[in-house]
This record gives C-alpha cells, structure tokens and sequence, in this order.
C-alpha cells in the first residue's frame, strides 16, 4: 500500500540521507505480545530499509519501568493503555503526536478518531495517543465446571472454586476488580476504604491456585490444574488462545461491569527518530495489519466493528488511580504473604 501524505516524502528524504551517510537505522519498539509479530515487523524492515528491535512487556508495571529508565530514552515507540499513556505524558516520557501526519488515522471509526472524547489521549490540550487495539477483561470459565455461566466478578471469591481461580499478577487492575466486587469505584478508592479492599485481595489471594503473568502461562495452568475461572486480562485473546486449544470455554461480562483497555501507539519523550516512530503507527494502521492482527490475537481494532463485542455501556474503561505507587506496594505484601502494615488492613 502507497503512503498519500507527505510522512513518506518526509521518511524517504529523511532515510536517503541517512543511508548516504552509511548510518544504520534502528527502531525500537516497546509492546505487548502479539502487537508486533515477525512476520509483520519483517514487512516494515524491507520497506523502510530499517532494523526494529521488539520489545515485549506482560504487565503494565514492566511496561512503566523499562519506560522510565533513561528517561524514555531506551525505545521509540510504545503501546500502552490509556491510563498509562496519561501517567507516562504527565511524567514527560511522551512526545505528542500528529495525527494528520499519520494518514491511516483517517480510516479508523470515527468514535476513535474524535479523541476530545476517548479518555486520557489529550493531556493539557495535547494529543499524546493513536488508539490502536482494544478489549473487555472479562471471566473465562469452564463449562464443565459450571451448569450457569457465572454472572459476577464476586465469582472469584466463591470458597466452591478454592485453588481453581486464576487471577492475574498486577496491582492495579486487582485493586479495581476488589473495589468493583465491594460495590465502590474502581479507580479512586478513598482512603477510609482501602482497609476493606485490601482484606478482600488477601481473601483473593487464598481463594486462587496462583497469578499469572503471561497469557501462555494462564493456558498451561488450565490445561494442568483443572482450573474453573480465569480473569481475563488480556481479554479475548485469551478465549481465542484456549479455544485454539480445544477448551471448552465460555466468556462473560460480570454484572458490575468489566474493567477495559484501550491500547494505542505513542512516541517516546527519547525517541531518536520521531518521523520513523509515525511511519510505524501509520503501518500498523493499515487496514491488512490491523485484520491480521484482529484474527490472530481476537482483540478488536480501531478500524472495523467488531463481530462479537460485549455491550460498551458495561465496559468500565481504564482510567488513572488514585494512587498506583500505594497500590503496587502493598500488592507485593499481599502477593507475598505479608501481613499489610498497620492501618492499611483490618
């Protein structure tokens, strides 16, 4: 596919003269497993006559830390949810971007392209985001294990399915799914509320055979453990990745909501070529790109209407927490098996 705009008179000018002078391009890509595969970052390479070196995360607190180290000097191009990507640009590891530079941006749904209305991509009246894939969190579950599909996040708890609960490894995220199953806000968990939160993730903690990290560890544990109910992080990449297996599986929407991301493309504050960084979101965006990925990872892309989507007024989309360094600290404690410091459980 031709580029129509001027980003690729800008790219040949800008990557002939740096071929002339003998200088090896490199970009370096900061995502999530499945965003950049071979085959695809293969097609970018010749076309751009460029290296991309790939970088996969499985949690957002990874992401974060190897974002910061050198100031974001370490990558160029980074996929994040919209929560982070408000964190990072507040943090002053992001550059805003220019989406009428990025011609692709003109053939997503318009509901992704009005972005006055998408949470945390305009940070201070700048746009810092180009929405990219998106996905529910919901509970995969057993069908074997359940004569009805379980309709509450509270499922997690039930001492019926004790050691057969997988929930994943995050503090964020596990927080929020706590708060949302004590009926409060899972994002802004009040400080007279955090004891009772806490409580409950320690209950979760004794209610689950482990966490997870990656979406491949959550299968083998499946497969192996006869597990019955799975918090779904990465969403219906996960059901496709079980079902590809030949589980019999079921997927739903708890009835307080499930917590979902939207994950776009941005340009790191330490980006050594900002014009590649576009080239590649505008590549990504490409309607080929984005159907491939869609069939291969079952995550819904900016482009076209999903098949098979979960009612988007039951979608509780990520959003900033009050307070993620309290959070991640006391995660590790509960995670641990350490008792909270006083005051921060009852």
């Amino acid at each position: 596919m031709k580029f129509l705009c001027p980003l690729w008179l800008m790219c040949c000018c800008l990557f002939a003269s740096l071929h002339a002078n003998g200088a090896e391009q490199t970009l370096r890509v900061l995502a999530w497993p499945g965003y950049a595969d071979s085959d695809l970052v293969s097609v970018f390479e010749k076309r751009f006559k460029v290296k991309v070196e790939v970088t996969l995360v499985g949690s957002d607190e990874v992401l974060r830390s190897k974002l910061a180290e050198n100031n974001g000097g370490d990558f160029d191009v980074i996929a994040a949810n919209t929560a982070e990507i408000h964190n990072y640009a507040n943090l002053g590891l992001l550059q805003p971007v220019h989406p009428e530079r990025i011609a692709n941006t003109a053939r997503q749904l318009p509901r992704f392209r009005d972005y006055s209305r998408l949470p945390d991509i305009i940070v201070k009246g700048q746009t810092y985001a180009i929405p990219y894939l998106w996905s529910d969190m919901g509970l995969i579950y057993d069908r074997k294990q359940f004569s009805q599909p379980p309709d509450s996040i509270t499922s997690m708890w039930d001492p019926r399915f004790q050691g057969r609960v997988l929930a994943f490894n995050t503090s964020n995220h596990n927080f929020s799914i706590a708060s949302l199953a004590l009926g409060g806000d899972p994002f802004q968990i009040s400080p007279e509320d955090f004891p009772r939160v806490t409580d409950k993730l320690i209950a979760l903690r004794r209610n689950v055979l482990t966490f997870y990290a990656l979406p491949e560890e959550a299968a083998e544990l499946f497969r192996s453990h006869s597990v019955a109910l799975i918090f779904a992080n990465y969403g219906r990449q996960q059901l496709k990745q079980l079902r590809d297996d030949g589980a019999d599986v079921g997927y739903v929407v708890p009835s307080e909501g499930a917590l979902a991301w939207l994950d776009c493309w941005a340009i790191s504050s330490g980006a050594r070529d900002p014009v590649l960084a576009a080239a590649w979101i505008n590549y990504m965006l490409e309607p080929e790109v984005s159907r491939v990925i869609t069939e291969r990872q079952d995550l819904s892309n900016t482009l076209q209407e999903p098949k098979d989507a979960s009612p988007l007024n039951r979608l509780i989309w990520l959003r900033p927490v009050e307070d993620d360094q309290r959070r991640a600290a006391l995660w590790q404690r509960i995670v641990s098996g350490e008792r909270p410091p006083l005051g921060e459980s009852r």
